[in-house]
């Protein structure tokens, strides 16, 4: 490795608090941090090799890696870094082609479940009595089957749904994340911080520490 003695700099590093990146290939600092420093040396450490993955689905690089990392090439330099103080980084690997048959009847199945979740709630509020007796409250007659309620209300349950995912296909009516996007994210945000800490217990048991790895 080659050693650069320059005089005093400050690097000013950003980790990113997450990323992917494609398997086997060697981490760069450039890769998973923002680096601000002389434009003569910026170039250098975004090609510093950070770590190099093995068969691992997910890593945690710590800054203390990088720190070790960029002081091995610049002695003198003095680091100053904002956020995560980790870098959460999931390797891709090739996916399958998608199994058309597995996902129509994946779909049948979620149709036909929700569609029953909804007919069962309608049983049980009594939704078609209610509809019978708001037909007779506003028209004065009385109907069995209301159909100029009921279709306005089928049509516009589905509708209701579409705008409340905020979602049709691929099409999406408004920047606002949907609810599921929110719970996808929570999940996401939770999952990446339960393996953060188990790598990080993984790292203290490694070394001997006694700490129980939590996270601050």
């Amino acid at each position: 490795m080659v050693v650069i003695s320059i005089d005093q700099q400050i690097i000013y590093l950003r980790l990113r608090k997450s990323i992917r990146l494609d398997k086997g290939k060697p981490i760069h600092l450039g890769q998973i941090a923002q680096i601000i420093i002389d434009p003569k040396w910026e170039n250098t450490l975004k090609q510093l090799i950070i770590v190099q993955p093995k068969d691992e689905r997910h890593l945690v690089i710590d800054l203390m890696m990088i720190i070790r990392k960029v002081t091995e090439v610049l002695p003198e330099v003095t680091i100053e870094y904002f956020g995560e103080p980790h870098v959460f980084v999931e390797f891709e690997e090739n996916k399958p082609s998608p199994n058309f048959v597995l996902i129509a009847l994946v779909w049948l199945l979620l149709f036909v479940g929700s569609g029953l979740a909804i007919m069962n709630f309608h049983a049980d509020v009594s939704m078609e009595e209610v509809h019978q007796k708001i037909y007779t409250f506003v028209t004065g007659k009385e109907k069995e089957s209301p159909l100029l309620l009921q279709i306005p209300y089928s049509l516009g349950l589905g509708i209701g749904m579409i705008l409340f995912f905020n979602r049709l296909f691929k099409k999406k009516f408004s920047e606002e994340p949907s609810p599921l996007e929110l719970e996808m994210y929570l999940y996401k945000e939770n999952m990446n911080q339960f393996l953060i800490t188990k790598q990080f217990q993984k790292n203290d048991k490694r070394s001997g520490s006694d700490d129980d790895g939590t996270i601050p």
